[in-house]
């Protein structure tokens, strides 16, 4: 049962999606694969622990290690595939989406661990209610929040004023070329997030977080450039004075919306997280305000 209920937890949370990560078919394999040797772990740990067998501990450390040798095999694999993108996804990216997958194979074996334990304390429907408790928990944790959370998006119009290009009142980049400068002027599409509070101003100021934005833009709508085009590259620029980030791209789709909803969908990426309204000065500052 508890082996059933880890496949399981591990299916719900494999989705090949916009990103083409993992690949179809084999990649899906490899982690379905190790989702079932991760279900088994932590499902025959608990009858081994129960016949005081404690050797099962061991096993358990060396799945760990084996689920860290994942997770740096997809930071190789991506950082190696992310040279060959137009729009790169960017070091902070696939740190992690690293992470996750060895993160998913650690709530497979929650899973598997709970399901096996209840059906052996009590009975086989208590641990079919745990395993169903378990995979609501992994549904809730799969995912994490998105830049609509910390931030609004309005679309804003692209200028080119002679060689400087703007987005909104945000000066993005110097274009040399009258030709690039016509492209841009045609097809130029941008967009300006204002944070809600410092914590999402200086989270969107992470270079990491900015490329995602950029990644997951170029991926869904397209991007008009080539290899050896840096004018053409989206661009993701800060106004310093009040926080708020310009966003520029030349997309093959022009559908504004699109974009605005590409944006506010963008994952906060987990080590861009910076939290400064925690500091233990800000608080003191604003209790004694208070």
């Amino acid at each position: 049962m508890g082996i059933a209920f880890g496949i399981i937890s591990r299916l719900l949370m494999l989705r090949t999606d916009y990103r083409q990560y993992p690949t179809y078919p084999h990649g899906r394999i490899i982690h379905i694969s190790l989702g079932v040797i991760a279900a088994a772990l932590g499902a025959v740990a608990v009858p081994a622990l129960f016949n005081k067998d404690y050797t099962a501990i061991t096993f358990l450390t060396l799945a760990a290690q084996q689920f860290r040798d994942v997770r740096k095999m997809e930071r190789e694999t991506l950082t190696k595939i992310d040279s060959m993108e137009l729009v790169g996804r960017g070091s902070t990216y696939i740190e992690g989406i690293a992470m996750v997958f060895e993160g998913r194979n650690y709530l497979v074996i929650m899973t598997a661990l709970l399901t096996s334990l209840f059906s052996i304390m009590a009975n086989i429907w208590i641990g079919i209610l745990a395993g169903a408790v378990s995979l609501l928990l992994v549904e809730k944790l799969k995912s994490g929040k998105a830049i609509s959370h910390i931030a609004a998006v309005q679309e804003a119009e692209v200028k080119v004023d002679g060689p400087d290009l703007f987005v909104g009142d945000i000066y993005i980049m110097n274009v040399g070329l009258k030709a690039n400068q016509d492209i841009i002027a045609k097809r130029g599409m941008g967009f300006i997030l204002t944070p809600y509070n410092s914590n999402g101003k200086v989270t969107m100021s992470n270079l990491g977080q900015r490329q995602a934005i950029l990644y997951d833009m170029a991926t869904i709508l397209g991007v008009y450039r080539d290899d050896g085009e840096p004018a053409l590259i989206p661009m993701a620029k800060l106004d310093m004075k009040d926080g708020r980030l310009a966003v520029f791209i030349l997309p093959q789709e022009m559908d504004a919306d699109k974009g605005k909803q590409v944006i506010l969908r963008v994952p906060i990426l987990e080590s861009a997280v910076r939290m400064p309204t925690e500091a233990s000065v800000n608080k003191k500052g604003a209790s004694d305000n208070g």
